[in-house]
């Protein structure tokens, strides 16, 4: 049974960094894409950034060039590398893999 589970989370300053984790267990990581996807207070579910199998990126408008992602197949990992946050990105974020959800970690940015 396939497991998705989100670390890293907390509260930063405006500008600040966090790095997301997210592990999965269960075989065939590698074939498939993996997605972070985070919920505002109040708003809905939306797609943040995601590495396909091949290593191809794709990333919500709002974030690009401030948020990184990666993975490491060899870990069965997908990191969320955050910098120069602002407050519209505290949310709850979630990691998606095969259609499994974590419970996600809360990221809150406030000065």
């Amino acid at each position: 049974q396939v497991q998705v589970v989100e670390s890293g989370g907390g509260v930063v300053q405006p500008g600040g960094s966090l790095n997301l984790s997210c592990t999965v267990s269960g075989i065939f990581f590698s074939y498939y894409a993996v997605g972070w996807y985070r919920q505002p207070p109040g708003k809905g579910r939306e797609l943040v950034a995601e590495v396909t199998s091949d290593g191809t990126t794709v990333y919500e408008d709002s974030v690009k060039g401030r948020f990184t992602i990666s993975r490491d197949n060899a870990k069965n990992t997908v990191l969320l590398q955050m910098n120069s946050l602002k407050p519209e990105d505290t949310a709850v974020y979630y990691c998606n893999f095969d259609n499994e959800w974590g419970k996600g970690t809360q990221v809150t940015v406030s000065s």
